[in-house]
């Protein structure tokens, strides 16, 4: 292993409970960094998670279909090919409403971690 630089071919896959696929590329338990971390994840159609106010910001990168997110009074529909950027110490609320699953990737600076997320 390099110190230059890390190759990541077998990301963290985050352990859930509600049909979501998290494979977390850089973080706390894939790398050990806490600076930044990166995850592609599918969310299946009915998808939804509860509202949360985290310490990170955080980056949507939507790579196919779409997903909800209410971000404090406004309610927004993401496509593949946008992103979203939602400041730390912002409500936020994700879901998948729709009859197809919802493939984006995940910026979180500083990294996710469950201390951090505040879900209500």
């Amino acid at each position: 292993m390099s110190d230059a630089y890390i190759k990541q071919d077998k990301p963290f896959v985050v352990p859930t409970d509600d049909g979501k696929h998290i494979e977390e590329h850089f973080g706390i338990p894939s790398t050990g960094m806490k600076d930044v971390s990166v995850a592609r994840m599918v969310a299946p159609p009915g998808w939804s998670e509860p509202a949360q106010t985290p310490e990170f910001d955080e980056l949507t990168l939507m790579i196919r279909g779409r997903k909800r997110v209410i971000v404090g009074e406004d309610e927004l529909e993401l496509s593949a090919g946008e992103s979203l950027l939602v400041r730390a110490g912002t409500r936020v609320q994700y879901s998948n409403p729709y009859d197809e699953p919802a493939e984006y990737w995940s910026v979180c600076r500083p990294a996710f971690s469950p201390d951090r997320v505040h879900r209500e």
